[in-house]
C-alpha cells in the first residue's frame, strides 16, 4: 500500500503535514486521538483515517459538525489523491504515493513519501538546488506545537555526560541540541541544532534528525526520520536518553 500524508493547508496547525501509517488508523479529535486540534469546532473524537483494501478511507465519529470531503458531508467515503477533508476550521489535502507533487522533488533523487513529508521550507528550497536558506536552523519548527492534553512525556538521560537528568515535555516540538533547546545537553558531540521530536499524540510522536554532524540513533540504528514508541532509545553524540510516554 502507497505510503501517503495529510498536509494541513489552513487552520490551527497550517503548513504542517502528518504521515498516515498502515498499521493503525489516524484519529483525529478535539480532545482525544492521534492527531490533536485545539478547535471548539471540532468534537473531542472527531473522525478517523483507515487503511482498507490498499485504499485510504474515513470515517465521521458522530461529530457535532460533521466532516467534510470535497465540500461534502460524509460519515464514511473512500479518498483519493488531492482530495480535500474539511475538518472545523481546519482544511487538509491527502497525498498519496506517486501524487507528490513533481516540484518537490525536480531532477533530484526520489526520497520516500514520509521523507517529503517532513520536509521542511529550507530543505525545499536545498532540494531544489537553490543556495539560498530563508531560516536560520534556530526556526527549524515553521509553527509552534502544544502537547496534546493529558499526554505526559519525558527524557531520561541514561548514559553520557548528563546521565541522571530528566526533561519533561511542555510543548508539542522539542529540539535537542548542545546546551539550548528544551533538552539542552553538554556532550560536545551534540550539534547546536541536532534533533527535534515532534508531538502530534501518544501514538503520533515524531523524531527527526536537523542534519547534525554526528548523527541521531533510534534504538541504536541511525536514522533521519522515525516514529517513536514508550521506551524507545534516543542517541546523540555519546548520550543516551529513554522516551517514556504516559496518559
Amino acid at each position: 500500500m502507497a505510503n501517503a500524508f495529510l498536509q494541513i493547508v489552513s487552520g490551527a496547525r497550517q503548513g504542517l503535514t502528518v504521515p498516515l501509517t498502515t498499521s493503525a488508523p489516524l484519529v483525529v479529535g478535539r480532545k482525544r486521538g492521534d492527531f490533536i486540534l485545539d478547535d471548539p469546532l471540532v468534537s473531542s473524537t472527531h473522525c478517523r483515517i483507515i487503511p482498507r483494501d490498499g485504499k485510504w478511507v474515513i470515517q465521521d465519529l458522530g461529530s457535532t459538525n460533521g466532516t467534510m470531503v470535497d465540500g461534502r458531508l460524509v460519515r464514511e467515503t473512500t479518498l483519493r489523491a488531492g482530495v480535500e477533508i474539511t475538518i472545523g476550521a481546519s482544511r487538509m489535502m491527502l497525498y498519496i504515493g506517486e501524487d507528490v507533487p513533481e516540484d518537490l522533488v525536480g531532477d533530484r533523487p526520489v526520497l520516500s513519501q514520509l521523507d517529503i513529508a517532513w520536509l521542511l521550507d529550507e530543505e525545499l528550497v536545498e532540494l531544489r538546488g537553490s543556495s539560498e536558506r530563508t531560516r536560520a536552523p534556530a526556526d527549524i519548527i515553521s509553527q509552534d506545537l502544544r502537547l496534546p492534553p493529558g499526554l505526559n512525556a519525558v527524557m531520561d538521560v541514561v548514559a553520557g555526560e548528563d546521565v541522571g537528568k530528566v526533561f519533561r515535555f511542555t510543548r508539542g516540538n522539542v529540539t535537542v541540541g548542545r546546551r539550548i533547546g528544551e533538552v539542552p545537553l553538554s556532550d560536545v558531540e551534540v550539534s547546536r541544532h541536532h534533533a527535534v521530536i515532534e508531538v502530534f499524540g501518544r501514538d503520533m510522536i515524531f523524531l527527526r534528525d536537523l542534519g547534525s554532524t554526528n548523527g541521531t540513533y533510534h534504538n541504536g540504528r541511525r536514522i533521519g526520520v522515525v516514529r517513536l514508541q514508550d521506551g524507545d532509545t534516543i542517541g546523540c553524540g555519546k548520550t543516551v536518553m529513554k522516551l517514556q510516554v504516559t496518559r
